[in-house]
Order: C-alpha cells, then structure tokens, then sequence
C-alpha cells in the first residue's frame, strides 16, 4: 500500500554503538513520514485496506513505543553525556527537549486519527495534521543529528558501550 522501498543498509547497528542506533531510530521516523504524507492522497483514490491497516498498525506501534523510549534514550542517556563532554550543546538540548513536548503532542492528535482509520470509524486523515507532524520531526532531526556527530567525535568509547547496554536494557534487550 502507502510502503515505499525502504531504505537498505549494508550493516545493522547495535546496542554496541547506541549512536548509530539513535541514526537509524531516525531512519525509521522518515520512512514512516513518507508514508503519511502520501496515505490522504492514497486513502482518497483507494479507501481504508487491509494493507492500509497493516502500514498503519506499523506506524501506530513504532510512534506509541518505540518514538517514546528513542526520547527516553536521548534524555536520559545521550543529553546528559554530551552535556558533560560539550556544555555548550545545553542550548540545542533544552530546544530539543522541549520539541519532543511537542512531537508527542502531535503525536496524540494524529494517532486519533489513524487509530479511527484501522478501526474503521473514519476513512479519511487531516493532511494538515500529517504535514504539522511531518515539519515537527524535520526540524528536531535537522538540530539533532549535528550532536550526534558531536558525541561520536566527544564521548568517550567506553561510556557510549554503557549507554548501550542501559539503552538495550529499557527494551529489555540482552
């Protein structure tokens, strides 16, 4: 239905190096916001499907689980260790932290709307509520991803190996 080729990679990251696994939670985040921008123009030629459904239990379970412990991670883990490396990333952070307020607000809204879509009491979802959402995770990972980059380079190997560990535990991950 709204799946358009994913993107594939050579390796997968692990828990051993959490940013790269921070990278490709952001990976996922754009994949599936390429498949809401297009799901109004596809639900209005085609309807609610099954394979409508199915795409959007998947983006339902990764925003209400996964989006919210990949902000867990960053918080209380990531944040904190850069901050300590890097002060001068405090500015970025506070921003940051206060956009994933908003993320999870617009989060809230939208998921309403897709949650009535796959219970079949809507078939149609606000394009203007999709393109906030979208906009919303566009500018976090544009002012996020530069302190990634910035902890690969500042925070020392063996506190990154920590960080993993903590952040495979909270999936409760061995």
């Amino acid at each position: 239905m709204i799946n358009i080729s994913p993107t594939i990679q050579t390796h997968s990251p692990s828990w051993a190096d959490p940013i790269e696994m921070l990278y490709a939670c952001h990976g996922r985040v754009k994949n599936f916001c390429r498949q809401l921008r297009i799901l109004p123009d596809y639900l209005e030629k085609n309807g609610v499907n099954q394979a409508v459904k199915n795409d959007v239990q998947q983006i339902l379970n990764y925003f209400n689980i996964a989006a919210p412990l990949h902000h867990d991670d960053e918080e209380k883990d990531f944040f904190p260790a850069l901050i300590n490396v890097a002060p001068q990333a405090q500015v970025n952070v506070d921003e940051l932290e206060r956009q994933h307020i908003k993320l999870h607000e617009n989060w809230t809204a939208l998921s309403a709307q897709l949650t009535a879509l796959i219970q079949e009491t809507s078939v149609t979802v606000d394009s203007h509520l999709i393109a906030q959402f979208i906009a919303g995770y566009d500018v976090h990972i544009a002012l996020e991803e530069p302190l990634f980059e910035m902890g690969k380079q500042l925070i020392p190997a063996e506190q990154l190996e920590a960080m993993g560990k903590i952040m495979a535990a909270r999936r409760k991950i061995n």
